[in-house]
């Protein structure tokens, strides 16, 4: 009889542990990286509240259309400038280039930035920054806009670069107002709703 009772409680302790560790939530691997981020106490911007009820971040379905090649016209002695952020901080910035594609056979522009302070560590020099809004900031996704990586070595000879609107993500500061976040410039609104990428996060 003890032994049923032991072999009771171990298969009651393995599945006890195997509803602890989910599996990790996501379409593409980029998603599942994002929510392993968010998962992950020590990497997380959550709040604590938020963490503990954290199953997977909000995205919109794949959408292919929103994978275009862009073309980079690359700005020639951009001046430094102070982006402006959700608190007094003022990072430095400079305007990398500037992108033209289309999206639903609409032509678009977007300018490329590259931080200073990104350039002073080795993990991220090879980082530009592309911050957009679009029709759907404010409801959908978050109403200080969305950002997307772009990397030095995305960059084609041909000076093209693939831009994929799914790969997007929110500014910590949509998690957590403790952070200090860049503000998009105005002029990087998209006159369209990029259905694509991350969607807002609904706080608990």
């Amino acid at each position: 009889m003890k032994k049923y009772v032991l072999l009771f409680f171990v298969i009651l302790f393995l599945s006890c542990n195997s509803k602890d560790k989910r599996p990790i939530l996501g379409e593409t691997p980029y998603q599942q990286q994002l929510n392993a981020s968010f998962k992950d106490a020590t990497t997380s911007p959550l709040l604590k509240k938020d963490l503990k009820n954290f199953k997977g971040l909000d995205f919109f379905p794949i959408d292919s259309s929103f994978i275009v090649e862009a073309k980079l016209t690359r700005t020639e002695n951009a001046p430094i400038f102070e982006m402006p952020t959700t608190t007094e901080r003022a990072p430095l910035y400079r305007a990398y280039g500037i992108l033209d594609f289309k999206l639903q056979n609409t032509p678009f522009q977007l300018t490329l930035y590259q931080s200073l302070d990104d350039l002073k560590e080795d993990a991220y020099k090879d980082y530009l920054f592309l911050p957009f809004t679009d029709n759907t900031t404010g409801n959908e996704s978050y109403d200080a806009g969305r950002y997307m990586d772009v990397l030095l070595s995305d960059i084609k000879a041909d000076s093209t670069v693939t831009l994929n609107f799914n790969n997007t993500y929110n500014p910590y500061c949509a998690y957590n107002e403790k952070y200090s976040c860049p503000l998009t410039p105005r002029k990087n609104h998209l006159a369209i709703e990029v259905n694509a990428g991350i969607r807002n996060f609904k706080k608990h």
